[in-house]
């Protein structure tokens, strides 16, 4: 049995905590630490029940999930009940799915905090484009492949987001796709546009990490279609395959020449 590190929990009078995409084994030491202390932890619908079964049972849960184009908790209500269950003293951990600071709208909770005179502190977590990655035996950049990657959301909320579709649709170049699930026709459409080459390798990864992810190899052809196979929360990664059909891929384009 290893013995943790002694407790170090910021003094602040929330925490944000980012959970990672599911799976207990990508929480973070100190978000595990800072759970155990909670009072009250007010989490989002993406927190995994890995992570959620960890919070001891005198903590109170209140779940505030949101859902893209679906049932969600309004900001407000969020915001509300975050100042409301520090001001009441409690040790609050606000936890979120990923990491607190990729979409996880971190700055409009911490301005109400602030308006309010309470203090904070932010516990990041691994975000789902990393972990998926992973998951697929793949590197985010490669040295002369690409020097930088993007994550991009698929909506924001004015419907379909728009992006550096030039820069995105250069060959070599790698993009994580978060909430691009209803949005893969538009992005296919934009990036042909932008002169993407059909065979563009993509790789879709459902429920990334928790025990019934699953991960599908296609390309920028045959995205949206992929797309609509989907259940769960997906990352789509543009411009990666997985690492077997990678080498699948290379052999055939080989082959042909």
């Amino acid at each position: 049995m290893i013995d943790l590190p002694p407790l170090r929990l910021p003094d602040a009078a929330v925490t944000f905590v980012g959970a990672g995409p599911g799976s207990a084994r990508h929480l973070t030491l100190g978000a595990f630490q800072a759970l155990q202390a909670a009072d009250v932890v007010i989490h989002d619908r993406l927190v995994g029940p890995e992570v959620l079964a960890l919070i001891p049972s005198r903590a109170r849960l209140i779940d505030v999930g949101k859902e893209g184009f679906g049932p969600s908790t309004a900001q407000d209500h969020i915001n509300t009940v975050l100042v409301a269950e520090a001001q009441a003293g409690a040790r609050v951990v606000r936890l979120k799915g990923g990491d607190s600071g990729v979409f996880g709208r971190l700055d409009e909770e911490i301005e109400a905090l602030e308006a309010a005179g309470l203090t904070f502190a932010i516990l990041p977590g691994l975000t789902s484009a990393t972990v998926a990655a992973a998951e697929i035996g793949q590197s985010l950049t490669r040295r002369g492949r690409n020097a930088s990657f993007r994550i991009v959301t698929g909506h924001d909320m004015a419907g379909f987001a728009e992006q550096d579709w030039r820069g995105m649709a250069r060959p070599g170049e790698v993009t994580a796709v978060y909430m691009g699930k209803k949005s893969a026709r538009f992005l296919q459409g934009r990036l042909m546009m932008h002169a993407a080459a059909p065979d563009t390798a993509v790789t879709l990864v459902e429920n990334v990490s928790r025990q019934d992810q699953r991960i599908l190899a296609a390309t920028l052809a045959t995205l949206p279609e992929a797309a609509q196979a989907l259940d769960g929360p997906a990352v789509i990664l543009y411009g990666l395959a997985p690492r077997e059909a990678s080498a699948a891929l290379s052999a055939l384009k080989e082959a042909r020449a």
